[in-house]
């Protein structure tokens, strides 16, 4: 690896360069992210993920750069037009921007207006014009009329001429890389109602454009443009509904090129006029086009970066756990699906009720509720909250149900499950596979109940697209999305941890080092073997060596195996160091995991070696008090207000407790109980200015509002977090 590589990375990411070198060092061995964070501090000096996926992005884009700059100088030696002086201009130019303008003199081009003045010789004739010498421009000209190369008056050998020369100008690097500033910094981003053709016109394309009223006369400065507006834009103009420019004011643009080529003489106000047609032309539609990218680009980030982080407070949200659960898919005229599920999450049993509107069974499906929990005494009632779950929550909680534990009366929890998704997931591959003999609404079921019991395990299954919690996620960069998504879903997955003897196949997958097709053989050797009795059986799986070893056993857990290690996070790798510091303190593995005071007697430093540092027996000394901790915390459950049911029982002035949804870089979405969500806009969420939503608020949050505004007819809901807690207890 070239040490400018590191020397750049480590100016960009503002990480030292030694860190930068061993997480190069350890990416290039196949290292993962959550791996390295987690059990490589020693090496590179404790960085966390944030900062190591920063490093491997940088290293990966500027990888990308320099394959580009090859090949542009395998282009430029082919040409045979590499001098010294362009090959190490090439090889300096900090970006792909300065590369490109480089090498555009050079791009082989489709046949235009200067090529065809070029095929009729006036290449000298620019050549002249451009040195601004004190010729008379139509003395020069008359030398290059040629009416058999279609050149039949000196006219018209200036125009050819000036075509070059406007050709040549928006070639010069220098000049658009002072335009591309002026772009960066002064463009406006404009839009406006698009044309709407005859054959188009009519009440279903008047609505389809009603939701973009707001931008057809709008402006504001490209550089302050916040993402979700640039994406509305670019949405209604791929929609054909819009029509968007992003340029800076073409007077100035116009006088920057004319100061840098045009000189005083008898040429000048010919070359005036070329650059005028070169920027206009030539120059502002290329660099608008590149705004336009950047301008996606860096929309793309954002909403990516907002997705990403609402999708890890989804998956980190806290777990009921390994608890018996009645879960309900809930419906009107198809009735309600229940699904028993036992702690493991397996099916015991299903079957419909038609307690709501039109059926109104009621006195039957409080006869079928109460007989289940009577059978299978489910710690929770999970009801999903789409369309009759709040109608079904309220009927579950006047049944009063309760189930028997340690020989006395508990009263059964009764929550709400938000459902996005269930849906995605019954009808999916993975669903069939699971349940092949039930349909759809059973599946959903399930997906709801298990999503209570642990949102990380049953989420995964799901696309994260389909999951409710992003912005304009089909509109962005599909391959960035997925990549920062993934992101999340094996950081949040390593951080867990992951039941070896019950995850599924898509929650291994997500494992360090593991993949799909790992994950499949993983789950076929359990099944044959009776589940694994160690981390150490891991190596008889077929396609897991040393390296994949290395890589996913530490986040890998046994409860109840031969080894009491395997059922925490402490790397098989390090077991020798804890089996050294049991000896010494005269006690075995499973003891120092036990008793308290034979911890704390423990002094760690003396454990330090070449191979083992400090953080990493600051962790494994954390890990042997609590082991297998799960981060998440504790399960607590939402309640909506009884009586506010639908979008027309709110009056403005309510206070309501809700859940927050969704959070966008424009506010935040609140449930609320009315099978519609109300936002809080960013000026809403405090009583002071908030830069970024995810200061005050995050996915799963509990939280009081007041409602503001209510468009029944848009079905909006306006809400607001000012003069008060943000949060609420229940």
């Amino acid at each position: 690896m070239k040490q400018t590589m590191v020397d750049r990375i480590a100016k960009e990411t503002d990480i030292g360069r030694q860190a930068v070198t061993a997480t190069i060092g350890l990416l290039d061995e196949r290292a993962t992210v959550p791996f390295i964070a987690r059990y490589r501090k020693e090496r590179t000096g404790g960085l966390d993920e944030v900062a190591i996926i920063a490093i491997r992005d940088t290293y990966e884009r500027l990888q990308e750069l320099d394959k580009r700059r090859e090949a542009v100088l395998s282009s430029l030696r082919e040409q045979g037009v590499l001098s010294i002086a362009l090959e190490k201009a090439v090889q300096t130019a900090p970006t792909l921007a300065a590369v490109e303008d480089l090498y555009l003199p050079y791009r082989p081009k489709k046949r235009t207006r200067s090529t065809m003045a070029q095929e009729k010789g006036l290449g000298p004739l620019a050549d002249l014009l451009l040195a601004q010498g004190g010729d008379d421009p139509q003395l020069l000209a008359a030398q290059f009329v040629k009416p058999e190369l279609g050149v039949s008056t000196p006219s018209e050998a200036i125009a050819g001429a000036l075509d070059i020369v406007a050709e040549r100008i928006s070639e010069n690097g220098e000049l658009r890389m002072s335009l591309r500033r002026y772009f960066a910094t002064d463009a406006q981003l404009r839009s406006k109602r698009a044309p709407v053709r005859a054959a188009a016109k009519g009440a279903d394309t008047e609505a389809a454009a009603a939701k973009y009223r707001d931008y057809f006369d709008w402006s504001e400065p490209a550089a302050r443009a916040p993402s979700h507006r640039i994406l509305a834009v670019f949405r209604g103009q791929n929609e054909k509904v819009l029509s968007c420019h992003a340029t800076p004011s073409a007077e100035p643009a116009v006088d920057m090129v004319v100061r840098k080529i045009v000189r005083r003489g008898p040429a000048a106000q010919l070359l005036t006029q070329a650059c005028e047609d070169s920027y206009k032309r030539l120059i502002e539609p290329a660099l608008e086009n590149e705004l336009m990218s950047e301008l996606k680009k860096r929309a793309d980030h954002e909403a990516v970066r907002v997705f990403a982080a609402n999708l890890r407070e989804l998956l980190m949200a806290s777990p009921l756990g390994g608890r018996a659960v009645l879960a309900v898919d809930p419906g009107f005229r198809t009735g309600c699906k229940l699904a028993c599920l036992d702690a493991r999450g397996n099916l015991l049993h299903s079957e419909p009720v038609y307690a709501l509107e039109p059926h109104r069974k009621t006195e039957e499906a409080t006869r079928t509720i109460r007989a289940l929990v009577k059978k299978y005494a489910p710690y929770a009632v999970a009801i999903g909250n789409g369309t009759g779950g709040r109608e079904m929550f309220a009927f579950c909680k006047e049944l009063g149900l309760t189930r028997t534990e340690g020989g006395e009366e508990t009263a059964v929890v009764i929550t709400m499950v938000n459902e996005s998704g269930a849906s995605v997931y019954s009808a999916s591959d993975v669903a069939r596979a699971e349940f092949p003999d039930q349909d759809v609404t059973v599946r959903g079921a399930v997906s709801i109940g298990r999503r209570l019991m642990d949102p990380l395990a049953e989420l995964v299954k799901i696309d994260p697209k389909s999951i409710g919690v992003g912005q304009y996620q089909h509109d962005v960069d599909q391959k960035l999305l997925k990549a920062a998504l993934d992101d999340v879903v094996s950081s949040c997955v390593n951080s867990v941890g992951v039941e070896l003897n019950t995850a599924s196949v898509q929650l291994l997958s997500a494992v360090s080092g593991l993949n799909e097709r790992l994950a499949q053989r993983v789950v076929e050797y359990r099944t044959g073997h009776n589940g694994f009795a160690s981390r150490e059986e891991l190596s008889e799986v077929s396609g897991i060596g040393p390296r994949v070893f290395e890589q996913c056993a530490g986040f890998l857990r046994i409860r109840d195996g031969r080894n009491p290690l395997d059922a925490s996070a402490v790397h098989p790798e390090s077991y020798p160091v804890v089996e050294a510091i049991a000896k010494d303190a005269g006690c075995t593995p499973a003891e120092l995991l036990q008793k308290p005071d034979l911890r704390a007697a423990v002094r760690i430093e003396r454990y330090v070696s070449e191979t083992v540092g400090l953080p990493t027996l600051q962790d494994i000394l954390a890990e042997l008090e609590k082991p297998g901790r799960d981060p998440r915390s504790e399960f607590s459950t939402v309640a909506f207000a009884d009586d506010i049911r639908s979008i027309d029982d709110l009056k403005e002035g309510m206070r309501l407790p809700g859940v927050i949804t969704n959070v966008a870089a424009f506010g935040a979405f609140v449930d609320i109980g009315v099978h519609q969500d109300g936002l809080v806009h960013i000026s809403e969420l405090a009583d002071r200015f908030v830069q970024n939503p995810a200061e005050i608020v995050h996915v799963g949050q509990q939280v009081m509002v007041t409602v503001v505004r209510v468009e029944k007819e848009r079905r909006r809901i306006g809400l607001s977090m000012k003069n008060g807690d943000r949060s609420v207890t229940v």
